[in-house]
C-alpha cells in the first residue's frame, strides 16, 4: 500500500511540518509513505499529473484557507484520474462543517479532525488489515452513500510521544526553505479571531528534546526556523532556557518565535539583549490599540508594557520585530483605525504587517456575525468584505493602503524618505500613507506589477505633487535609502549619483591604503569588483548620518563610506579632505 502525503504551500520558500510529523509517526506501518510539496500557484493539471504519475493507493490532503480552494479542484480532477485511489482529507479547513465537506466531495473517503498523527495511523493500520475503520477518535467516514459517521477532533495528549518530524533528507530537499517547528501545541489564551480558541490548555515538549532538535537544525546550517507555538512565551521555564541556548550557540541560523510582548519581563529582555544580532527574530501581536475592540474579542493588550519592551528590544538593534494589526475588528472604524495604525507605526518595528480578518471555520468570530452585520469573502480565504464599522468603499481603499504600505514601509526600502515626509503630516502616517494610496489608485499603479527600482520614481512623483519644494532634499535621502536598503542594487538614473561625478576622486581614494585604513583598519586592495561588492562612497549635500540619529535636517556636504556587511550595512562619516 502506498500513501501519497500532499502539502500546498502558499509559497515556493515555505514547507509544511504537518505531512513531516503524519509520515514520521506512521512509519512503523508496512506500507510505503511519500511527501510531494507543490505551491498554490503551481499548474491544476501540473499537480495533479505529478500525483497521477506515482499512482498512489490513498492521497492524503492538507487543508488551509490558502490552500483550500485549489485542493477542492484536485478533488474533482483526481477523481477522473484515479477513480480507485482512496483519498483523505485533514486540516482546520475540513475539521469544522465536516459533513458538508463530504457531502459537497463524494470522492473523499475519510476526513481526519483535529490533529491527524494518532486518527492516521489508526487509519492505516484499518486499511492495512482491511477492516472498517469504525471505532477510530477523531475520524470521519462514510457509512454508506447517504450517510457519514463524524467523530469528535482530537489533540494529541504527550508531545514526547511524536517523533522529530524531519530527517537529513528533508533537509538536504528543502535547501534555503523556512522550516517549521513547534515546542508547544495550544494556547493560554481565547482570542475570538483565532482557531486556538477552539483547543483549552497548551502542551509541551520536553526541553532536552527541544534543544537536542534544535541542535539538528544549527549543525546542517539550516537558514531559518520558524516556530508555529501559538504564543512561545507562555511559560517561562518552557521559553527561557530555549532561548538561553540559542544566544551561546555560533551559527547562521535564525529562528523566529510569535510572542506576547507584553509578559516579556526583566529576566527575558536581559537575555535578548544579549542575543547575536540576527539570532532570532520576534512576532507580537497588537491586532488594535481601541480597548473595546480587544475586549469583544476577548484579548488583553498592556500597551504601555507592549511599547517600553518594544522600544527596548529595538533600541538594542540586534533582533529583528515583527507586529501585527488586523482591519475589521468589531468596533474598529476608520477614525479607530487610524488611531491603531499610529500607535502601531510610531514604534517603528521592523515589519508592522496590516492584514484583514478572516472569519475562520470553527473560531468564536462566527458567533459574532450576525452581531456586527459582518460581509465576508463565501470562498476561502472567508476574508471580511464589510460590517457596521468599516463600508465596502473603505475596505476596497484599505486593500490598496495595505498594498502600499507593504510595498514602501514593509519592504524596508524607504525608512528615511518617509520618515521625512511624515514630518509634513505632524507624524501622522496613517494621513501619509492614505494620500501616497490615493495617488497610487489614481495613477491606476494597483493594477500593475512594480520592479523595486521603479518604486522610487513612483515615491519622486508622489512628491513632486505633494511636497514639490521638497524634491531636492528627497532626492538625498533618496539615495541614502538605496545604498542602506538595497545596497545600491537598484540606482534610479534621475538621481544625482556621486561615482557618476566624482569618478576620478573616489578611484584615487580606493587606491590610497592610508587613506581609506582611517576607516577600514583592515583594508587591502584587491580589484575593483572586491570594491564594488563590499564599499560604496557617496556625496550628499544634507548631513544624512544626522538625520538617520536625531530626525534632524541640516545642509552640509556629507562624504559618507557604505559597508556592505552582514546582516546590517555599515555608514561611516568621512573627511572630506580625505578624497
Amino acid at each position: 500500500m502506498k500513501l501519497l502525503l500532499i502539502a500546498v504551500n502558499a509559497k515556493y520558500i515555505h514547507s509544511s511540518l504537518a505531512v513531516r510529523y503524519l509520515r514520521n509517526y506512521c512509519r512503523d506501518l508496512p506500507c510505503s509513505i511519500e511527501i510531494s510539496e507543490f505551491t498554490i500557484n503551481n499548474h491544476l493539471l501540473e499537480i495533479a499529473d505529478q500525483i497521477f504519475d506515482k499512482k498512489p493507493d490513498i492521497i492524503g490532503f492538507d487543508c488551509y484557507i490558502w490552500n483550500i480552494e485549489l485542493i477542492k479542484k484536485l478533488l474533482l480532477l483526481l477523481n477522473k484520474l484515479l477513480p480507485d485511489t482512496k483519498i483523505i482529507c485533514g486540516g482546520p479547513e475540513v475539521s469544522y462543517d465536516t459533513k458538508s465537506f463530504m457531502r459537497n466531495f463524494p470522492m473523499v473517503d475519510f476526513v481526519i479532525r483535529g490533529e491527524g498523527e494518532q486518527p492516521l495511523h489508526s487509519l492505516l493500520s484499518s486499511l492495512l488489515e482491511d477492516k472498517l475503520p469504525d471505532t477510530i477518535p477523531g475520524l470521519a467516514y462514510r457509512c454508506s452513500q447517504t450517510d457519514e459517521k463524524i467523530g469528535f477532533p482530537v489533540v494529541f495528549p504527550d508531545l514526547n510521544k511524536l517523533p522529530f518530524p524531519y530527517c537529513e533528507k528533508d533537509i538536504a530537499e528543502l535547501g534555503e526553505r523556512i522550516i517549521y517547528y513547534e515546542s508547544s501545541r495550544g494556547c493560554p489564551y481565547s482570542c475570538k479571531y483565532c482557531l486556538s480558541c477552539a483547543t483549552k490548555g497548551v502542551r509541551y515538549r520536553a526541553i532536552d528534546k527541544v534543544l537536542a532538535e534544535l541542535s539538528f537544525f544549527i549543525a546542517h546550517d539550516v537558514k531559518q526556523v520558524k516556530f508555529v507555538d501559538r504564543t512561545f512565551n507562555a511559560d517561562k521555564k518552557h521559553f527561557m532556557p530555549i532561548w538561553e541556548f540559542l544566544s551561546k550557540q555560533n551559527c547562521r541560523t535564525n529562528f523566529h518565535f510569535e510572542v506576547a510582548i507584553d509578559h516579556l519581563d526583566e529576566d527575558a529582555l536581559a537575555l535578548l539583549k544579549q542575543m547575536p544580532t540576527g539570532r532570532i527574530q520576534l512576532e507580537a501581536g497588537i491586532q488594535s490599540t481601541n480597548t473595546n475592540t480587544l475586549k469583544q474579542v476577548s484579548r488583553v493588550n498592556n500597551w504601555s508594557k507592549i511599547t517600553a519592551n518594544i522600544h527596548t528590544i529595538l533600541s538594542q538593534k540586534n533582533i529583528h520585530v515583527h507586529t501585527d494589526l488586523i482591519i475589521g475588528l468589531p468596533y474598529e472604524n476608520m477614525v479607530s483605525l487610524h488611531n491603531s495604525f499610529n500607535e502601531a507605526y510610531a514604534l517603528q518595528p521592523d515589519m508592522l504587517q496590516v492584514g484583514f480578518l478572516k472569519l475562520l471555520k470553527g473560531s468564536a468570530m462566527e458567533s459574532l456575525v450576525t452581531e456586527h452585520n459582518y460581509e465576508f469573502m463565501p470562498t476561502a480565504p472567508y476574508q471580511v468584505l464589510s460590517n457596521n464599522y468599516l463600508s465596502a468603499d473603505e475596505m476596497r481603499f484599505l486593500r490598496t493602503f495595505v498594498e502600499v504600505f507593504d510595498l514602501f514601509y514593509n519592504s524596508g526600502r524607504f525608512r528615511y524618505t518617509i520618515r521625512y515626509l511624515c514630518k509634513f503630516t505632524q507624524n501622522d502616517a496613517f494621513i501619509f500613507f492614505t494620500a501616497l494610496t490615493r495617488f497610487w489608485h489614481k495613477r491606476q499603479l494597483d493594477k500593475t506589477p512594480h520592479s523595486p527600482k521603479l518604486l522610487y520614481s513612483y515615491l519622486a512623483d508622489f512628491v513632486n505633487i505633494w511636497q514639490p519644494v521638497q524634491r531636492k532634499t528627497i532626492n538625498e535621502l533618496l539615495r541614502f535609502d538605496a545604498l542602506c536598503s538595497d545596497r545600491g542594487r537598484f540606482k534610479a538614473e534621475f538621481l544625482p549619483w556621486s561615482e557618476k561625478k566624482l569618478h576620478k576622486t573616489l578611484e584615487n581614494f580606493w587606491k590610497n591604503s592610508v587613506a581609506v585604513k582611517k576607516y577600514i583598519p583592515d583594508y587591502k586592495f584587491i580589484n575593483w569588483r572586491d570594491i564594488k561588492t563590499k564599499y560604496h562612497v557617496e556625496y550628499f549635500t544634507v548631513d544624512v548620518l544626522q538625520f538617520e540619529q536625531t530626525g534632524d535636517i541640516k545642509s552640509k556636504m556629507s562624504p559618507v563610506l557604505f559597508l556592505y556587511t552582514r546582516p546590517a550595512v555599515k555608514k561611516i562619516s568621512i573627511d572630506p579632505g580625505d578624497l
